[in-house]
């Protein structure tokens, strides 16, 4: 199922120490490799984040407030990057996308699509809850990005309109590539605009709203034709599942 790549964690590629030791203390292997898709992953250590409108951030929309606190309580794996075309041909020997090249973000496929590809891999991939992927993507941080934007993101600024190879920008502190920008994220929740206020009090390992009046499922961090001000660690967006969009991606989890 996995290959371990590294059990501890590289203090040049998990640049924080809190999350170091954390990592180390679930006695899992930090890096690992999925066999069937080729799709490396690194650990997430459980722990608190507070979720939506970061302080200060004047661009955040209302589905994004009010910010709460939430709490994961089990460590999981996520893609060290956007899920590639070589990876997604790998298992479903077809290529959706509008922009082409092995190392860049597979783009063009619906929700459903990745359904279809997470049967045929049987790996114990998922998509990751929309609180997983935003914990993720902060990596402690508590600002509306990980650093400098045109550091870190292909965004309508810098990408010239095309997406680009997967891991050539700086990564945030726990080792994750273009979880802003590149190409927007399929996650697994349903959309709701008015969610977060039932989270108000702080919730636990939150899955999303049980159903989406618009039918619809969140997808996370902006992409290459998104203005900047979309390319933030709380943007959140609706998007039908069984519509297809060459600015959509994905990045897979793993329960260990």
């Amino acid at each position: 199922m996995i290959e371990v790549l590294e059990q501890n964690p590289d203090p040049k590629v998990v640049t924080d120490a809190d999350f170091r030791k954390r990592i180390m203390e679930t006695k899992l292997p930090w890096r690992v490799k999925d066999k069937a898709t080729g799709i490396e992953m690194l650990l997430v250590p459980p722990g608190t984040f507070m979720m939506g409108a970061s302080p200060g951030d004047t661009q955040a929309s209302d589905d994004e407030k009010p910010a709460h606190e939430v709490t994961i309580t089990k460590a999981f794996y996520l893609g060290r990057t956007e899920v590639t075309q070589a990876q997604w041909f790998k298992v479903m020997d077809t290529n959706p996308s509008k922009f082409r090249g092995d190392s860049l973000p597979v783009d063009g496929m619906s929700w459903n699509d990745i359904s279809v590809f997470l049967k045929k891999a049987s790996g114990g991939l998922h998509l990751p809850t929309e609180a997983e992927w935003e914990y993720a993507c902060r990596a402690g941080t508590k600002g509306a990005t990980y650093g400098d934007l045109d550091l870190i993101a292909w965004h309508q600024g810098t990408a010239g309109c095309e997406t680009h190879a997967v891991g050539q920008l700086q990564p945030n502190a726990l080792g994750f590539y273009d979880m802003i920008g590149n190409v927007w994220e399929w996650t697994n929740d349903w959309y709701e605009g008015d969610y977060y206020k039932s989270c108000a009090d702080g919730v636990v390992d939150p899955t999303g709203p049980a159903q989406s009046e618009l039918g619809a499922r969140v997808r996370r961090g902006g992409g290459w034709v998104g203005y900047a001000n979309l390319c933030r660690a709380s943007s959140r967006n609706a998007h039908a599942p069984g519509n297809p969009s060459n600015n959509i991606g994905c990045r897979f989890a793993r329960t260990p």
